[in-house]
């Protein structure tokens, strides 16, 4: 049995949203190696086999549920600089609209241009009415940017041993 799914390619002025490729790993391994880059996402920097895990996991859940995270390409120079679309883990009480940037595009506005598209193009697909974003209380860039994309908050939530801000965006 072979399972074919396809993963869009989203543009914007400046960056493209496209799926992960082997050639995102470098990138994606150092990003997700700094402290600060993981300091919001677990604490926990991840090492190049773990990231691995990462991708072939967001790869993966593009064919189980029709939506997923997409690789974050930065057109200037083609660079990889993040990820952003829609995380759903098993254990998330609904799906998130995700999105961590490497510490050198911080305070470029990327995270909400990406997140913008990837909501966008999320609520174009059918059944899809509400996303949530899943954030530390402290971890006030990303609250910035969710309210940037009209996200309400809803409360907390606790997910794997963290209290989250819960908020939502609505279609």
């Amino acid at each position: 049995m072979s399972t074919t799914f396809e993963i869009p390619t989203l543009r914007t002025e400046r960056l493209i949203l496209r799926a992960f490729c082997p050639a995102d790993l470098v990138a994606w391994a150092a990003m997700e190696a700094d402290p600060e880059v993981r300091r919001y996402r677990g604490n926990d920097p991840r090492t190049r086999e773990q990231v691995w895990a990462m991708m072939e996991s967001s790869l993966g859940q593009w064919a189980l549920r029709g939506y997923g995270v997409f690789a974050l390409e930065r057109v200037a120079d083609g660079c990889f600089i993040g990820f952003t679309g829609v995380l759903h883990p098993a254990d998330w009480p609904e799906p998130e609209l995700s999105y961590s940037l490497a510490r050198a595009a911080w305070g470029s506005g990327f995270a909400a241009e990406a997140a913008t598209a990837a909501r966008d193009w999320a609520f174009a697909q059918p059944g899809v009415e509400r996303l949530a974003s899943f954030i530390l209380p402290e971890n006030t860039r990303s609250l910035r940017v969710a309210q940037k994309l009209g996200a309400t908050r809803d409360g907390t939530v606790t997910l794997r041993g963290f209290e989250a801000e819960w908020w939502v965006h609505r279609k």
